[in-house]
């Protein structure tokens, strides 16, 4: 079996609404501590960016700076540093890690869910197995991952 599949038929156990929601918050707090970060940067080389273009240039660069972040955990290890602490894990509907383009395919969709009003994350209170809309659609889905287990 391939490092990177579930190995264990007792980690597809699907987490509570409760745990997806602590997990949400978690994450953001952690996209909070790097727009922080990235936009200290971008201020430092570009100076004010209240306005205009610099403006939207550091929107841009926070939401790339954010989406690395997510891609990079999910492509890696599918899990970002909450998903790590709320014993979850993100993966393919056969088990795996999820490629590149899946990873990059489900930071946009859920860019689209926040922006409209968070209802791809509220979808998970009325989804049966308790999936975000993006995760429905792109077929992927988070799974309870114990910590004394190799998943």
């Amino acid at each position: 079996m391939n490092k990177d599949e579930v190995s264990n038929p007792d980690c597809t156990q699907t987490p509570s609404l409760i745990k997806l929601g602590a997990c949400f918050i978690y994450d953001a707090l952690a996209v909070v501590a790097l727009c922080f970060v990235s936009a200290l940067v971008v201020i430092i080389l570009i100076g004010d960016a209240s306005y205009g273009l610099k403006r939207y240039l550091l929107q841009v660069v926070l939401w790339l700076a954010i989406g690395i972040y997510f891609v990079w955990c999910w492509k890696k290890t599918g899990q970002t540093l909450a998903m790590k602490t709320w014993q979850l894990k993100l993966v393919s509907k056969d088990g795996q890690l999820l490629p590149l383009n899946l990873a990059m395919a489900r930071y946009v969709l859920s860019t689209l869910s926040l922006v409209l009003f968070g209802l791809g994350f509220l979808w998970a209170m009325v989804d049966r197995d308790h999936l975000y809309l993006h995760d429905r659609l792109l077929n992927t889905h988070i799974i309870y991952v114990p910590r004394d287990t190799t998943c």
